[in-house]
């Protein structure tokens, strides 16, 4: 990427000031070595915000394996980018980086270095690369090395020095603990060290008021619990199956495949969170190849720069590893299960090495639901509460404290207004979509008025029917079928097919034609539904009865977060069971899970001819 970026001729370079408007600047330059370094960098670029004096720029060292994303990342901060040689040649006066690797000894500024992550935890071999300084993807855990005997990376000589003088001029650290290690692994470089609070945390922690609303962008509801799953990179990874050298050892694939065989769609919402090397590292492409059938069965993958804090204040638990995310969670009082945590490639007196020893691990030969059940029912807010006081010695304080650091070094006043980062944004809304086959098993259908049970289960890949051998007591059982499934056979033999659009949807709608259409290209369906809103839906029976069903709001007004094609499923189950529709016009009551929802049947008006 570096090599390829052409040389700046403004606003620096050969005859720049012929070209600039703002002259006279102070010039800080971000040094990004991937995708995963860079949103560290990212959270601190506010703090230079509003302010005239100050004119930023970027570049790449080229030196980490993980490039792929990085053009793509700086071209949305909008910065001016430089390749790494000119960058070399010119002086700055400040530099951050938030990360080693490539030659930060040569460049011509203050320089600090930020963690990455939380603290400094991971031990990372050292091999002969060619290369001064080792790149957090040089790690090598597979080629004889011994892993546990590594550095610290962030905290050795080997990253830390350069004919043994400190590389930077300042080392930020978020709490004491790390000045101690510090010390004793490398007392060189102690004057440097800085004690600035974590950017990452105090986002978190600033946001944690909006738990709620991040709850509802995800489409979680009340009595539904959210699970992320969270996997830093490398083979000992969650993602990577753990302590896996044999196929039969990956976890990854049991993991996925219990995900949607366990948890009952309407009770469990799941997302992943998985590490940017992950992601740009094997290629997006790959990853949502790999997680084909856990994706159609509801797992929500979330982009590796947008939304995983805001994924962590929502959760219920963490399913998760020696990542700095777990960790985040659990410092925020999350529930947190360990899929994996390989210990060895940890310093054993690091933050992140003690909530290993301290958190319960999953045992694949149990059942998932049960351990993540048991793991939500012990929750206690203060299990963590001493790892979560390492993870800064001045929570809320690191913008204050950075800004006063960075201005210091460039030898100017700080702007006279406060020091801010940004605000955590309200995401997207995005509920669960499964496109696999859905297996619902109801019970209750001979109630008058219908009081229909649901338990609804996304059936991928051929896995096995859930109603076989299940402990759930159900009255029948039916499959619904979302139309843009990629198993177009099971929509010849779907008791339901549901489509998702808008009313006004020109190539579908409107709902009464659609529904029509349906039931005659898929004659062995007895109910098609059309979701047209977040809590309604028009449904259309064999029998040509046209209907919409719509939940009640809640108390405070917002509409229902259930999946409405569980409400076509309760009708559809009841009608079954021998119920007439004019026993549902006083309305039906939905239950999945904890939740009681509320739902109007009412005749919907029929297409215009």
């Amino acid at each position: 990427m570096a090599g390829g970026t052409a040389r700046l001729r403004v606003p620096v370079g050969e005859g720049a000031e012929r070209w600039v408007t703002r002259v006279g600047c102070r010039s800080v330059l971000f040094i990004v070595h991937n995708v995963t370094s860079a949103t560290r960098l990212l959270d601190v670029l506010p703090l230079f915000h509003s302010d005239v004096r100050v004119q930023m720029f970027a570049t790449c060292t080229g030196s980490s394996p993980f490039l792929a994303g990085v053009p793509e990342l700086l071209a949305r901060a909008g910065l001016p980018v430089l390749p790494w040689e000119q960058a070399k040649e010119t002086a700055f006066d400040l530099a951050i980086a938030a990360s080693y690797g490539g030659e930060l000894s040569s460049i011509r500024a203050e320089l600090t270095v930020l963690s990455h992550g939380v603290g400094y935890n991971k031990r990372l071999a050292t091999p002969d690369t060619g290369h001064r300084t080792p790149d957090t993807g040089h790690r090598t855990p597979d080629t004889g090395h011994q892993v546990s005997r590594a550095p610290v990376f962030g905290l050795s000589p080997e990253w830390l020095l350069e004919d043994g003088r400190p590389v930077a001029s300042a080392t930020v650290l978020s709490h004491p603990e790390q000045l101690e290690r510090l010390r004793a692994a490398c007392p060189e470089a102690v004057p440097t060290a800085v004690l600035a609070g974590d950017p990452a945390y105090d986002r978190i922690l600033a946001a944690l008021p909006d738990r709620d609303r991040f709850r509802r962008a995800l489409g979680v509801g009340p009595g539904q619990r959210l699970v992320v799953v969270g996997s830093t990179w490398a083979p000992r990874s969650l993602f990577g199956g753990g302590a896996a050298d044999a196929e039969t050892d990956d976890l990854l694939p049991w993991l996925l495949s219990r995900l949607a065989a366990e948890l009952p769609a309407d009770e469990y919402r799941t997302v992943a969170v998985l590490h940017p090397n992950i992601w740009h590292g094997h290629g997006p492409g790959q990853v949502r190849a790999w997680l084909d059938n856990a994706r159609r069965a509801g797992l929500d993958p979330l982009p590796p720069l947008d939304g995983w804090r805001q994924a962590l204040i929502a959760a219920d638990c963490v399913l998760g590893d020696h990542s700095s995310v777990t960790y985040y969670a659990a410092s925020i009082g999350i529930p947190v299960l360990l899929g994996a945590f390989p210990q060895e490639d940890l310093d054993p007196l690091s933050p992140v090495a003690a909530l290993g020893r301290a958190a319960p691990r999953l045992d694949r030969r149990g059942g998932l639901r049960t351990q993540i059940d048991r793991v939500i029912a012990a929750d206690d807010p203060t299990r963590y509460k001493e790892l979560a006081e390492l993870t800064s010695s001045a929570p809320k304080e690191s913008a204050a404290l950075l800004r006063r650091l960075f201005y210091d070094l460039m030898g100017i006043p700080e702007p006279p207004h406060p020091a801010q980062l940004d605000p955590l944004p309200l995401p997207p809304y995005r509920p669960a979509r499964r496109t696999a086959p859905v297996r619902v098993l109801a019970s209750g259908i001979r109630t008058e008025p219908p009081d229909i049970r649901l338990v609804r289960y996304a059936v991928p890949g051929g896995e096995p029917d859930p109603s076989e051998g299940s402990a759930v007591r159900a009255d029948s059982a039916h499959t619904l079928v979302d139309e843009e499934t990629r198993d177009t056979g099971r929509l010849r033999v779907a008791d339901v097919v549901v489509r998702y659009a808008a009313a006004d949807d020109p190539r579908l709608g409107p709902p009464a034609v659609w529904t029509a259409e349906a039931l005659d290209r898929y004659p062995y369906c007895g109910l098609a539904a059309y979701v047209d809103g977040p809590d309604r839906c028009v449904v259309r029976t064999r029998e040509g009865d046209l209907v919409r069903l719509a939940a009640a709001p809640a108390s405070d007004g917002r509409p229902d977060p259930c999946d409405p094609a569980a409400y076509a499923s309760a009708l559809y189950a009841w009608l079954a069971g021998g119920g007439q529709l004019g026993g549902a016009a006083v309305g039906m009551t939905v239950r999945t899970g904890a939740a009681a929802h509320h739902v109007t049947v009412e005749p919907a008006a029929p297409a215009v001819p």
